[in-house]
């Protein structure tokens, strides 16, 4: 079974980690919605308050097969002021993981170095937190293991395109006719 992680962390923006959990867990996917801060529910940008399944203490690192970290930008920095966070991000990056951000959360993947020089896509205005890598104005960007996407406007095509990357361009397909009907 393909294992997905969404980090929850206060102030997330609530679509960019449900629309695709949603689409994953449709495709197949075991998602887990982990809270960084050890509550059980994780009050998003907007005030909804999301039950997390456990906390990121509890994630089976070694069974994740796709790490997502939702944008907004509260939850952006305090993804970023995360310990754990940035330690599961380089486990993720050293083990050949999907890593996937966001909106605002690719500045995290720029501010740890990891896109010098890779090609990506963020939320118009945090380019300069990516300052070594290569914006290239796509909706959503694949640059080996790192999936970036612009926002909760492409919240959907962010989850297609993991959906496809996990799981093939067949069931990306079933799954955008699925809920398009």
């Amino acid at each position: 079974m393909t294992n997905v992680t969404i980090l929850l962390a206060e102030g997330f923006e609530e679509a960019e980690a449900l629309v695709p959990a949603d689409l994953l867990l449709r495709a197949g996917a075991k998602v887990t919605l982990a809270s960084i801060d050890g509550s059980e529910t994780v009050v998003g940008s907007h005030g909804f308050r999301i039950g997390a399944d456990c906390t990121i203490d509890a994630v089976d690192r070694s069974g994740t097969d796709c790490l997502i970290l939702p944008g907004g930008k509260l939850g952006t920095d305090n993804l970023f002021s995360s310990i754990k966070v940035r330690s599961m991000i380089q486990d993720a990056v050293e083990n050949g993981k999907i890593v996937a951000a966001i909106c605002a959360a690719p500045s995290i993947l720029g501010r740890m170095g990891l896109l010098d020089g890779r090609k990506y896509a963020c939320y118009p205005g945090f380019e300069s937190l990516v300052a070594g890598g290569i914006h290239t104005g796509k909706k959503v960007e694949q640059d080996d293991i790192f999936v970036t996407a612009e926002g909760m406007g492409v919240a959907d095509e962010f989850g297609f395109f993991l959906i496809g990357l996990l799981f093939g361009a067949e069931k990306e397909t079933e799954i955008r006719e699925a809920v398009r009907k």
